[in-house]
């Protein structure tokens, strides 16, 4: 395992929306190496189902909600080459 894979990167989105979750997540995970896995913590309902969406959309692989946080949480691991979105809007794919 290397560095990236043994230390999760934690991203506290609070109580933010997914859409403003979305535009901070992706302004980070554009700054980590592949393999990194990141946990989000999100208490937006919508979270379960966009975030795996934006996975398949960008092509970082979601790994499913995270257990030990005291709100809800979910994994993903960046990708090796992710397909770029919308800076303002990072469910729509870049042109």
């Amino acid at each position: 395992m290397n560095d990236a894979e043994e230390r999760p990167v934690v991203v506290d989105g609070g109580d933010r929306s997914c859409v403003r979750l979305l535009l901070e997540l992706r302004g980070r995970v554009q700054e980590l190496p592949p393999g990194t896995v990141v946990h989000l913590i999100a208490t937006d309902p919508a979270a379960p189902l966009d975030l795996p969406a934006w996975c398949h959309l960008t092509g970082h692989t979601y790994l499913g909600p995270v257990h030990g946080f005291d709100r809800s949480a979910y994994g993903l691991r960046v990708a090796q080459a992710p397909r770029a979105t919308r800076p303002d809007a990072p469910w729509h794919p870049a042109v």
